[in-house]
């Protein structure tokens, strides 16, 4: 395997290169490569992101971090159909990102509710027809951090031009990416498919309305941070219940031992430990290679934002509890709703009619 094939490795695939390797030679290698791509990945990320801050603003870098997922992910993910149609389903998906996410919060709770509903579930039935590509975790993901650091007026009028911008890059790297792929099916095949019977369907339908219940929950109890439910929701409403399991075991424990960490490197460092914060929870994920850890790093950047927001201990308090409801909501509203469903499109099947 060469230099560049090993920087093309996950986190798994790079530790298991490292622990199988026959002579300490080969895992010193092996390692100095793993620990490279870590720090090539995260001078890149930082680079995007400041220069992206640097031209739209500050309170922008938001949406140069979920631009960035888009470029990194779509490289080499596709919708599973044909490449035209797939630049089309692009081009919905970030004006959806550029206008759902600044009405939804015009709303209020519950109005803005029915509009996450429903940008939730386009989102997720144009970009997650193959279950197994997990596309979710970076389309309703962007959503819900645009979503929770809103923007208004000058910021949101910057932030939609810089959104625009990137679905052009993106469009441009998705099809480089694929423009060799061949695909019959098209975006009518989504249409074709849509049905209750369907376990994709049902996946879809709970996801948009799991994640903007749990939100609008957490906002009518005038809650800080809803997009945090919003995401531990997300992330645990899997159409697997095996995957769903696994993700709520190692997502708890993940993000409460990521709090005592966080307030521990709080007490012990000094004050400027929370600019770094989100770099130091970055080369974290970067090293692990299972769920739970890479929760718990995870909760670094998201505390330190929070921190200056609503203060330390509320930064930790809500950073547990709304990832402890929501992804216990998350599994519970998706094993209810599945049943539901099941038992109308049962009743309504022409075999039973």
């Amino acid at each position: 395997m060469t230099f560049y094939q090993e920087l093309q490795l996950n986190q798994a695939g790079s530790k298991a290169l490292i622990r199988n390797s026959a002579t300490n030679r080969e895992k010193i290698r092996h390692t100095w490569i793993y620990l490279a791509k870590i720090t090539i990945t995260m001078a890149f990320c930082m680079a995007f992101v400041m220069g992206f801050s640097a031209i739209f603003g500050n309170d922008n870098s938001i949406a140069g971090v979920v631009l960035l997922l888009f470029l990194m992910v779509f490289k080499n993910a596709d919708f599973g159909i044909c490449t035209k149609h797939s630049l089309a389903v692009m081009g919905i998906i970030f004006a959806i990102l550029m206008t759902g996410p600044r009405l939804a919060n015009s709303f209020g709770p519950v109005g803005g509710m029915f509009m996450n509903i429903g940008c939730i579930f386009l989102l997720t039935f144009l970009s997650c027809h193959n279950m197994l590509m997990s596309n979710q975790s970076t389309v309703v993901l962007g959503y819900l951090l645009l979503y929770g650091y809103d923007a208004t007026r000058k910021t949101f009028a910057m932030r939609s031009i810089g959104l625009l911008l990137g679905a052009v890059a993106t469009m441009i790297v998705f099809y480089r990416g694929h423009r060799n792929r061949s695909y019959k099916r098209t975006i009518k095949d989504f249409f074709k498919e849509f049905s209750l019977h369907s376990s994709r369907t049902k996946w879809q339908i709970a996801l948009a309305l799991g994640v903007a219940s749990i939100m609008c929950a957490v906002e009518l109890l005038h809650l800080p941070r809803s997009m945090w439910a919003g995401i531990a929701a997300m992330s645990v409403i899997l159409p697997f219940e095996k995957d769903a399991k696994g993700r709520t075991k190692g997502r708890i424990p993940g993000n409460l031992l990521g709090g005592i960490v966080f307030l521990a490197l709080y007490i012990l460092l000094p004050p400027s430990f929370l600019s770094y914060a989100g770099i130091i929870g970055g080369i974290g994920v970067g090293l692990s290679a299972t769920y739970g850890w890479q929760s718990l790093f995870n909760s670094f950047g998201a505390m330190a934002v929070a921190t200056g927001l609503i203060g330390l201990e509320g930064a930790i308090f809500f950073r547990i509890m709304h990832n402890i409801c929501g992804s216990l909501y998350g599994q519970f509203f998706y094993k209810f709703f599945d049943n539901c469903v099941s038992r109308f499109a049962k009743k309504t099947s022409p075999e039973t009619a």
